[in-house]
Parts: C-alpha cells; sequence; structure tokens
C-alpha cells in the first residue's frame, strides 16, 4: 500500500499540473472554432496529426530510455545519461531543421493540394520545422526534472508555456485587429509580417511558446556537456530504437485517420468533417489529460518501484483503480455534454456547425480509456527490456488503423475513424496482455476491470442513445453510478480513511 500513495503522490503532483495546462490550453478551442471555418479549422488539426507524428521521431523515445538508464548506472554516471540523451535529440531536431527548410516546398505541396496554397502552407512548414525542433529539445530537460523529483519546477515550465500561448494566440487572433481599428497607426508596426484572421497566427504562438519554454529549461540544459560516449549511445539507441518504431506506430494509431481525411474524402464535405472530429475530439482531452498525468508519474515509478518483490501486485492495484477513475471520468463527460459543447459552439453564422458531430464522443472517450490501459500495460516490455514487443503490437495496430481508415472513412466520414480507432486498440489491448502475461507476468484482475468498461459503455449509450443527452437525467445516473463504485470499492475506500487516521 506505501507503494501505491507514493504513486498517487507523484501522480497527483503531475496531475494537477497537467490538469492546469491542458484546461487553460483548451480554453483556445472556443476561440479557435469561433474564428475559424470547419474547413479552416481541418487544415489545423491535419497539420498536428503530422505534428505529433514528427515529435515522436525527433524524441527518439529518448524520454524512456532516459528513465531506464538512470537506473543501470552509477549516481556519478548519471550525467553521462543526460548527455548521451541529450546529443541524440540535438542531433535529430538539426538533421529535421535542415531537411524540413531544403524540402520546404515538396512538402507544401504535397500538404497544400492547390497550387494556390503552396506559398501558404511553406510558411507552415517552415514554422512547425522551428516548433518541432524546440519541442524535441526540450524532451530530455523535461524528464531530468521529473528524475529530480522536482514537479513544481516542471509544473511551472509548463503552465508558463501555455498562459505564453494563450496570450499570443490572444494578441495575434483578437486583440491585434481591434488595436489596429482604434489605432490606425499601428499598421505601420504590424505591416509586412502580420496578417488578421491567418491560421499561421496560431503556430507563430506555438513558436513563441516554445521558444520560452526553451529559456526556462536552461538551468537544465546548462549542464549539458557534447561529451559522447560510444557505448553507452549504442546501448541507448538499441534500447531506444524498437520504442520509437512503437511510438510511430502509435502516433499512426492515433492519428492517421486526420492525415489520411484530405486524401481519402477529397471534396469540401471532407473538408469540413475534418474540421468537426477535430473540434469534437477537444472534449476527450478531459480524459486525456487524466492519462497524461497517470503516464507522467506512473514512469519513473514503475521503473524505481520494479525491484520491489510486491511490485506485479502494485501494478495490478494501480491498474484496478486507474480503470475505475477513467471509466468515471468517462461517464461524467458524458452527462455534462448539454453544456460542455459550448466549448465548440462555432461562429456567428454556423453556431452548431461543430455539435453534428457530439455523436461520436462517447467513442472517443472509450478509445482514451482503450488508450489509457494500454500505457499501463506496456510497462512490461519496458521493464524487461523487452521493447521489440511494443515495436510487433505497435506495427499490428498500425497496419489495422490504416486498413479500416481506408475502408471506413470514405464510407463513414469521422465516425469510421473513430470507430477504426476502437479496433485497433481492442487488438493492442489484447496482444500486450497476453504478450505480457507469458513474458513478464501481472496478476491483473481481468474480470473486474472489463465490467467496468462494460457498465460505463453501456450507461454512457444510455445516457447518449436513450435519454437524449438531457442533463438531469444524465447525472442522476451518473449518481447511480457513483454509488455503485463506492459500495464495490468500500474495502479499499475505508482503508485509506482508516489510514488517515
Amino acid at each position: 500500500m506505501s507503494g501505491i500513495r507514493k504513486f498517487v503522490g507523484d501522480t497527483v503532483i503531475y496531475g494537477l499540473t497537467t490538469v492546469i495546462s491542458r484546461v487553460l490550453n483548451f480554453l483556445l478551442t472556443p476561440l479557435f472554432v469561433k474564428k475559424f471555418e470547419p474547413t479552416v479549422y481541418g487544415i489545423f488539426t491535419n497539420l498536428y496529426a503530422y505534428a505529433a507524428l514528427i515529435n515522436a521521431v525527433l524524441a527518439f523515445g529518448m524520454e524512456t530510455t532516459y528513465f531506464r538508464f538512470l537506473q543501470r548506472v552509477k549516481p556519478e554516471e548519471k550525467e553521462k545519461v543526460f548527455n548521451n540523451s541529450f546529443i541524440v535529440t540535438i542531433f535529430a531536431s538539426a538533421v529535421f531543421v535542415l531537411s524540413m527548410f531544403v524540402f520546404a516546398h515538396p512538402i507544401a505541396t504535397y500538404l497544400g493540394g492547390s497550387h494556390s496554397d503552396v506559398q501558404q502552407y511553406e510558411d507552415y512548414v517552415k514554422l512547425f520545422a522551428v516548433i518541432l525542433s524546440a519541442d524535441a529539445l526540450a524532451v530530455v530537460p523535461f524528464a531530468k526534472l521529473r528524475a529530480q523529483q522536482r514537479p513544481i519546477r516542471y509544473g511551472v515550465v509548463k503552465i508558463v508555456n501555455i498562459l505564453v500561448l494563450i496570450f499570443c494566440n490572444l494578441l495575434l487572433l483578437y486583440w491585434l485587429p481591434v488595436m489596429e481599428e482604434r489605432f490606425p497607426s499601428l499598421q505601420g508596426l504590424t505591416q509586412g509580417w502580420y496578417q488578421p484572421d491567418w491560421l499561421g497566427n496560431v503556430f507563430i504562438s506555438n513558436l513563441i511558446a516554445s521558444m520560452v519554454t526553451l529559456v526556462l529549461l536552461a538551468p537544465q540544459i546548462a549542464t549539458f556537456k557534447f561529451a559522447i560516449d560510444k557505448t553507452l549511445i549504442r546501448q541507448m539507441i538499441g534500447y531506444s530504437f524498437p520504442i520509437l518504431v512503437a511510438n510511430i506506430s502509435f502516433i499512426i494509431n492515433e492519428h492517421l485517420d486526420k492525415m489520411m481525411f484530405p486524401r481519402l474524402v477529397p471534396t469540401a464535405e471532407g473538408a469540413r468533417d475534418l474540421g468537426i472530429y477535430g473540434a469534437v475530439a477537444k472534449i476527450a482531452v478531459f480524459l486525456n489529460l487524466f492519462i497524461t498525468a497517470f503516464r507522467l508519474g506512473a514512469e519513473p515509478f514503475f521503473f524505481s518501484y520494479a525491484k520491489n518483490e510486491n511490485s506485479g501486485k502494485v501494478y495490478a492495484k494501480i491498474m484496478d483503480y486507474f480503470i475505475v477513475a477513467m471509466v468515471l471520468v468517462m461517464v461524467g463527460l458524458c452527462a455534462n455534454i448539454e453544456w460542455l459543447k459550448y466549448f465548440i459552439k462555432g461562429g456567428e453564422f454556423q453556431k452548431d456547425i461543430y455539435w453534428s458531430g457530439l455523436y461520436i464522443v462517447p467513442i472517443l472517450l472509450l478509445n482514451n480509456v482503450l488508450l489509457g490501459i494500454y500505457m499501463n500495460l506496456s510497462i512490461w516490455y519496458k521493464l524487461s527490456d523487452q521493447t521489440k514487443y511494443g515495436l510487433y503490437i505497435s506495427s499490428v495496430g498500425a497496419m489495422i488503423t490504416i486498413v479500416l481508415n481506408i475502408l471506413f472513412i470514405p464510407k463513414f466520414s469521422y465516425l469510421g475513424a473513430a470507430l477504426s480507432t476502437t479496433v485497433t486498440y481492442c487488438v493492442m489491448v489484447a496482444m500486450s496482455y497476453f504478450l505480457g502475461q507469458k513474458h513478464y507476468p501481472i496478476p491483473y484482475d481481468v474480470q473486474k476491470n472489463v465490467s467496468y468498461i462494460a457498465v460505463a459503455v453501456g450507461v454512457s449509450a444510455i445516457m447518449f442513445y436513450v435519454f437524449d443527452k438531457n442533463l438531469w437525467l444524465c447525472n442522476l445516473l451518473f449518481v447511480l453510478m457513483l454509488g455503485g463504485v463506492a459500495y464495490s470499492e468500500r474495502k479499499f475506500i475505508l482503508s485509506l480513511m482508516a489510514r488517515r487516521k
């Protein structure tokens, strides 16, 4: 129980940071959907899907590798692990920026799809090249803060990043146009670089926030020494390469639908649907932030706790309560969708355009639950140094995603994309569980966990398709479910209360 308490303590600290930063970030969504029509927001969704894939490549799996190798080396050699991890991301980022600037025009042609958009997309490509490189360079310094158990410093940097992002977006999208209208003399200062109502303003804001983050991480980066340990770096790359491929496959599973959408549905309706899909998916951020908080607390904890005799039981208990928390968040979001939908209200003339996609919210939330379970399960191949299995599982998932997207998206639009992800995650969860039980057994309570998920799916379906999202009926059902969970978990709750006394 002490292991679980330590894990919960770490996760709560990171969780508060994640909740605050993600909620602040989410507040940008209403600004974007009011400012941009769905076809433009579809470009935003498409480009950030590619960005997620590139982020995985540039990070090169070094976050997990860094934590793993800290446990292998002597205390005095920990800086060596940091130096060599950072060297990998420096090299990857330098090659990436150079390539993106050299090949900006053909990349822009591919992304834009029409000659009239090429110059605009070329600007986007160059902006993203710098943004993604800056983000990649921050990965290992952030991991160092977590390894040093400095969650407050970690949280401050993350929240400052979001506040800068929000400020810059407000300035470029809303405040500057008003200021130019009231004070025409300002147009002389903004002429040549500022374009009102331009999607690129969002990317410029992201670039500024990413650069500020690097500045705030300067104390961690300042300890870096360019001293390559060939043996260590070979070992680290050997460990991280399967994680890299697995991460790429994983990102494909999560974001490929948004990348493929413009080519599978190359029409105005397709562009509109992609924008709707991207906006509706933002509602699931409230569950996703819980999963992110879990990952931030879990990964260093799992590695440090692996040598304990009862580690398997602790990992299984963590899975139990993680699933309980996830399904409660899932059902709570479904119960309150009638007011949450106002976060994605469209502009003046099409206020309900984004609401047409709300019916897939329960599916998107279930996908996030499955994603969280897979992330929890995946610890077995990281702890046992069998990262090749992560590669196998994610590659199978990627192939399923590609096939199902090609089959489903042209026929069912974003519903097909959401269902493709559900099938993919189910297969990946099953593969990871059965392979894990063979190579690194952990005594998960499968029957209990599956029961909770099934109840959550059933309750969410009733809320949407029987109660028609009625706020009062849905929250009454949610309260009943909370009572059922409290009764089912009464022994654990009572034990926690007894320990507090």
